[in-house]
């Protein structure tokens, strides 16, 4: 996420360096998101050049028990994913296979669908010597429309439970996280150019606040949705946050006992915001843009531009 660029916020965030650096500080956040109801459950952010798995360390004691958590393919590591799986109660985890991934195969389970066998690396147990040598995870091997072969690897070895089918298309849903984030940029940002905070301090306040105001947005969707018996992804996110924002404004002027009716009439309009079942579409990864080639504006102290 972009933040203004200010010398302090330059100092602490860092930027993104590839063929140039990037034109704001940026800031890193990963979250862990409940993803048919889009509440963030956890996240952390900071320096730019701290990477995504220090971040998500913090992150997997939120993972709650009797769930399945599908991981970004960055996160395969026996360090991380026998722990995840081992602590507490049947927290279960998905993952798609990296490339150069190898296993033996231990027992065929159905066609494309076999329980493997993979050697734990010597640093992972140097880092963890609780780690054993092996562990054993069911590998689906599928191909979708305009897509690559892939594999997804899972602790859900019960292959009459959870058919491959399912799981597949579990898998794909991880995508909801993305939807989210482009909800907190797009509507509740309003695509601005970057927040407002000028210091590292207030900019983790503004991060703490965007968030907290995005959870109680969709809480309040997640409520309708139950009452509707329909998946929170099936109420308009863009209307809801209108409407909720629309309501904030008449509560602050309107008497304590007016709140609960401006509640009772939200809730009844969002009500109105079921969506139509989502068409499945699949396409694949392209960009309609490609960076520009221009050089990058650089701020003046005087606040003017040079051309």
């Amino acid at each position: 996420m972009r933040v203004p660029d200010t010398q302090e916020n330059r100092d602490h965030f860092g930027c993104a360096k590839g063929r140039t650096e990037s034109g704001y500080p940026l800031v890193r956040l990963v979250a862990l998101m409940a993803l048919r109801s889009h509440l963030v459950t956890a996240a952390r952010f900071g320096p730019y050049s701290t990477s995504e798995q220090r971040y998500a360390n913090e992150l997997w004691q939120y993972v709650p028990d009797h769930s399945l958590t599908i991981v970004d393919r960055g996160f395969f590591d026996a360090g991380v994913l026998i722990p995840l799986f081992r602590a507490g109660q049947e927290r279960h985890w998905l993952i798609r296979a990296k490339s150069n991934t190898s296993w033996r195969v231990v027992k065929r389970l159905g066609p494309k669908d076999e329980l493997v066998e993979m050697n734990v690396s010597d640093q992972a147990r140097r880092d963890d010597p609780s780690l054993p040598r092996t562990w054993v995870a069911r590998a689906i091997h599928y191909q979708r429309k305009g897509f690559p072969p892939g594999t997804l690897l899972t602790t859900l070895v019960d292959s009459e439970e959870y058919p491959a089918s399912e799981l597949v298309a579990l898998y794909h849903e991880r995508w909801e996280i993305e939807l989210g984030y482009d909800e907190i940029k797009t509507e509740v940002l309003e695509r601005e150019e970057a927040i407002r905070s000028k210091s590292s301090e207030a900019v983790s306040q503004e991060l703490w606040g965007i968030l907290l105001a995005y959870n109680l947005v969709r809480l309040e969707m997640e409520r309708v949705a139950d009452e509707a018996g329909v998946e929170p992804t099936r109420i308009s996110f863009i209307s809801a946050l209108h409407l909720v924002c629309d309501e904030w404004l008449w509560c602050a002027v309107a008497s304590p006992g007016a709140i609960p009716r401006h509640l009772k009439n939200l809730r009844a309009k969002l009500a109105r915001l079921v969506l139509p079942p989502r068409r499945s579409r699949t396409y694949p990864r392209a960009v309609k843009i490609k960076m520009s080639n221009y050089p990058r504006k650089r701020p003046s102290s005087h606040g003017k531009s040079v051309k």
